[in-house]
């Protein structure tokens, strides 16, 4: 009985045990492969959100290069008429913003534009990484802290340029503060810097908040670790939480950069339209289609998306932005994907 059913087991070809690992993958993966109808699903439940950013994002981009070709003319018809219209001029609205009296705005603009991106974005970053780090310690009051740290960020941007516009009146509390009489809201560096103090104050608590969200995440056991070898606090800054957050960090120095290359609202209600000193080149492509020139204001905002777009680039494919979590979720995946063929093979 025992002789039969063994040799009837061994009937067969035999297996290697590299076949038998080949299968037992094959089928964790088969298991967590898609069914047929999923593929559909997914693209059906997805159609609604491609057509609205379709609607709100490609269109309004294909209908400012398309602008950007074009500008208005007028001239006289064969019967002596004035006659008015639009022409296609090729790549001439780009070139103009070189020369000329464009070139000189436009430069001027993207010049702004830069200066308050970098300087606004590298002291909210210390700002935030200093509020994060405050309202990451455990004290009494920790939690008005946090939810009074909040109050700048949901102030709307035309009401915190008003209430700052306030401040900076020639009899306003900064003049009175330090007892002098600078015009903050004239044309000058006074103006830049009224610009760079307001952003900042506004919006450095979103990458205290950001940053605050990573450092929850670090297990308590890694800091208790580090201060039985001996590490201080700034030692613990440097090697534990920065490297830690960095990802977090990133990603908020990302979203912070991307709006503020963007920047319109609080320049033009804090200091107001005309200004050289702070005119962005939101503002300018604001003015060129308040003068009805809406090819060379398309050919000022498509060059604005091309810079963002380049910015963007360089911190998802240069510095590893991790924007969307997908680094995170498939490292995830993988290790899944292992302790399942792990577990296979010691089923074998």
């Amino acid at each position: 009985m025992t002789t039969a059913s063994i040799d009837h087991q061994s009937s067969g070809p035999p297996r290697t045990p590299g076949q038998g690992r080949k299968a037992s993958r094959n089928s964790a993966g088969s298991s967590a492969g898609r069914t047929p109808g999923e593929g559909r699903m997914a693209a059906l439940l997805l159609s609604p959100t491609l057509l609205v950013l379709a609607l709100v994002i490609a269109y309004p981009l294909i209908s400012a290069i398309h602008q950007s070709l074009y500008r208005a003319q007028s001239g006289l018809d064969a019967d002596g008429y004035v006659t008015e219209g639009e022409a296609f001029v090729g790549l001439a609205n780009y070139a103009d913003l070189f020369a000329g009296e464009s070139g000189h705005r436009f430069m001027n603009a993207f010049g702004n534009t830069t200066f308050f991106t970098v300087t606004t974005v590298l002291l909210e970053t210390l700002l935030g990484l200093a509020l994060a780090l405050a309202m990451n310690r455990a004290f009494k009051g920790r939690s008005f802290l946090r939810a009074s740290i909040l109050v700048p960020w949901a102030v709307p941007t035309a009401v915190s340029g008003l209430l700052w516009r306030w401040i900076f009146q020639s009899d306003g509390i900064a003049n009175t503060l330090i007892g002098s009489e600078i015009l903050w809201t004239a044309e000058g560096t006074a103006s830049k810097l009224a610009v760079i103090i307001a952003e900042v104050w506004k919006t450095a608590p979103f990458i205290g908040l950001l940053v605050l969200a990573g450092m929850q995440i670090i297990p308590e056991e890694v800091y208790e670790a580090a201060k039985i070898d001996g590490a201080g606090w700034w030692r613990q800054l440097g090697s534990i939480t920065l490297p830690l957050v960095k990802p977090t960090l990133l990603v908020a120095v990302l979203f912070r950069m991307l709006d503020a290359l963007r920047m319109f609202d609080l320049p033009f209600v804090l200091i107001g339209p005309g200004k050289e000193s702070v005119e962005t080149l939101s503002m300018l492509a604001w003015d060129e289609s308040n003068q009805l020139r809406y090819g060379s204001a398309s050919a000022f905002a498509v060059i604005l998306f091309l810079y963002v777009a380049a910015v963007a680039i360089v911190f998802v494919k240069v510095l590893g932005a991790d924007v969307t979590g997908a680094k995170q979720l498939g490292a995830k995946r993988r290790a899944r994907k292992a302790n399942r063929i792990q577990k296979a093979e010691a089923t074998q």
